[in-house]
């Protein structure tokens, strides 16, 4: 038993992470401390004011644990991965989890090329440019350059491979100088690739007057169609250069984060600004209701968002102070290997900029408030009108079964997962049936729900004497409630086996009327009736359609791997490649029953052993065994090899 006073008093004054859990084992809250000892214990503590929303949290803490660490550093590393790993209710958390596209330039190759990228390495072989905010946005920049500067994209080992191959068709439609081949010297090349690098540095200046002398030149020359060809691409160019202005005389990497809020969300908007230009911006979702001011929110994006990105810029400016605004400092000049500064600016162009990015996030919450309204009454709302037509509270879980089968060949059974109404796919779960012969969906149901459950608590049971966390099991999450794809028959299956497992979880039937549609739940022996307009009946109707189509998919790969057994498959050592090999061979079963072995052994991939066996096979009495003649599969085999 957990004694919190108890517990409380050992609690050291180090740093480290502490975790709160439910009465489910389910981690509600991560937290890092420079003294464990002072800050758990202030969230126990009457006298201090703490807002309704922390008051909340505290109201569901069963228990807690803690972790030490060396360094408040240390402490903030292992917050974030912890948040990331469990994603905890009461911790305000992104709700995107975007990866951003980079262009890798390969300085380190004799003849370096233009790569598209979501990862950065410090090898010392490469040097990145971006983030951008959409991969189309980088295959676009790439098309550009390659046309303007006919930078190679093969992945031939130069010089080494010059001359192996004939040029690829980038060098025919003049996208590429085909160093492969010789064509160009390495000084040129790297001369273009300098260039190349110079736009992606955002110096278009020297390109457009170039291209607008070529233009104009090809145009004296009457050579019109080689005109518009420097046109659009000088079109091209300045489209670029105009998106990406130049914010600041300083040409540093740096990111502008400002926010806006309501009483549950909160968006964030970062400006991505390299070498002093806008290259991009976007917004993120977060889950605030637990944050007790702007600083707060801000502070938790900067940890989650820099944990997962892996360029670094060398400043931030922020809209308001953070919390741990030195130990992130620290943390980011870590990632870095340079010197990250936080700024929170007062007055002048900086303070605009940020200003700017504020109003862009109020913008993006007032316009995806009706949206997200929309997307939570389809989801949490639903999940909500469900439970309230039973009575029941906090549903967040349910998992729906069902069973497919053909005239009780190939039975199975699928287990589907709505969290907080939308499906959990990495939670589905489908099932086999062995013990059970011939249609008959009651036992098979049983025979499911049995396994399922009693899995579940085996696995629980391991967990917790090995100390393991109870969210690394399969089958370690109960639901909140049950729904089974029928009737009173069903129900009544599934209350068996949970009261002999000695577990109690709601179980309601989802009954259909004679059209196979939804008409309403049966729920503690009573039939209850739904608004068929309702996002609740809506929500009951998916999770019915899912659990029937994961059974139904299921049950068609079995049936579609039992549809090309063959006889053949029946005889000692002959496996799919000789099977094939014969069929390619004799044509048919006939055939290969009337070969001698001399005639099997000549086949590919048989031998004399392999062919003695075939023929053998064959010619043993048909008395107690089935005829191979019977097989009704041969032609589709024959079909199928």
């Amino acid at each position: 038993m957990f004694d919190l006073e108890e517990e409380l008093k050992k609690l050291p004054a180090s740093p480290g992470v502490y975790l709160m859990h439910n009465n489910r084992d389910e981690i509600i809250y991560v937290g890092k401390a420079i003294s464990l000892k002072n800050r758990v214990r202030q969230y126990f503590q009457s006298s201090r004011n703490k807002t309704a929303k922390i008051e909340q949290m505290v109201s569901h803490i069963a228990w807690f644990e803690y972790i030490l660490t060396d360094s408040e550093l240390e402490a903030l590393v292992l917050e974030c991965n912890l948040i990331k790993e469990h994603r905890p209710r009461y911790n305000t958390m992104l709700k995107d989890d975007k990866t951003y596209p980079y262009i890798k330039a390969t300085v380190g190759e004799e003849f370096p090329r233009l790569l598209f990228s979501r990862d950065m390495k410090k090898d010392g072989k490469s040097r990145y440019f971006g983030p951008y905010t959409s991969a189309g946005a980088v295959k676009d920049t790439l098309d550009l350059i390659h046309k303007l500067y006919r930078i190679r994209t093969c992945n031939r080992n130069l010089p080494r491979d010059t001359g192996k191959e004939r040029p690829c068709l980038n060098y025919h439609i003049k996208q590429c100088d085909a160093p492969c081949q010789g064509y160009i010297s390495r000084e040129d090349y790297l001369k273009s690739f300098g260039q190349a690098l110079d736009f992606l540095n955002g110096r278009y200046a020297p390109l457009i007057k170039s291209l607008e002398e070529k233009m104009n030149q090809a145009s004296e020359d009457m050579e019109f169609e080689r005109a518009i060809e420097y046109r659009e691409l000088l079109n091209s160019v300045k489209q670029v250069a105009q998106k990406q202005k130049i914010t600041s005389s300083g040409r540093e990497d740096r990111d502008i984060i400002a926010m806006a809020r309501d009483e549950q969300d909160a968006v964030v908007q970062v400006f991505f600004i390299r070498e002093g230009k806008l290259i991009g911006r976007d917004h993120f979702h977060l889950q605030a209701a637990t944050a007790e001011n702007d600083g707060e929110i801000l502070d938790s994006f900067i940890k989650q968002f820099y944990a997962g990105t892996p360029f670094i810029p060398r400043e931030l400016w922020l809209q308001v102070p953070v919390m741990d605004e030195e130990v992130i400092s620290r943390w980011l000049t870590e990632r870095r290997g340079q010197k990250v500064k936080i700024v929170v600016p007062k007055k002048g162009e900086k303070e605009r900029l940020v200003e700017l990015a504020a109003r862009n996030a109020v913008l993006v919450l007032s316009q995806d408030k009706e949206r997200i309204k929309k997307e939570e009454l389809r989801t949490i709302g639903a999940m909500n009108q469900v439970g309230g037509l039973i009575g029941l509270d906090g549903v967040r879980r349910i998992e729906a079964f069902d069973i497919s089968n053909t005239s009780g060949v190939e039975s199975v059974g699928s287990m589907v997962v709505y969290e907080d109404g939308r499906p959990k796919r990495s939670d589905y779960r489908k099932f086999k049936i062995r013990t059970v012969k011939g249609p008959d969906d009651y036992a098979s149901m049983r025979e499911v729900l049995t396994r399922r459950f009693s899995h579940g608590l085996r696995e629980v049971r391991e967990h917790r004497e090995s100390g393991e966390d109870l969210s690394a099991g399969s089958f370690t999450r109960f639901p909140d409630l049950i729904m089974m794809d029928g009737g009173r028959g069903q129900v009544n299956i599934a209350l068996e086996v949970l009261n002999s497992l000695g577990l109690s979880i709601p179980v309601c039937g989802m009954v259909k009327d004679d059209f196979h549609r939804t008409r309403g739940l049966y729920y503690n022996n009573v039939e209850v009736p739904i608004d068929r307009h309702s996002e609740g009946f809506r929500l009951i109707t998916r999770i019915q359609d899912e659990a029937h189509r994961f059974a139904i998919e299921y049950h068609r790969s079995l049936r579609g791997k039992g549809q090309v057994k063959s006889v053949l498959d029946d005889i000692p050592g002959i496996g799919p490649a000789r099977r094939k090999a014969l069929m390619r061979e004799f044509k048919d079963i006939e055939a290969i029953r009337a070969a001698e072995v001399e005639d099997l052994a000549k086949v590919p991939q048989m031998n004399e052993r392999a062919a003695r066996q075939v023929y053998e096979f064959f010619r043993k009495p048909a008395a107690g065994s089935e005829a191979p003649d019977s097989d009704p599969t041969t032609s589709e085999i024959a079909r199928n090899t």
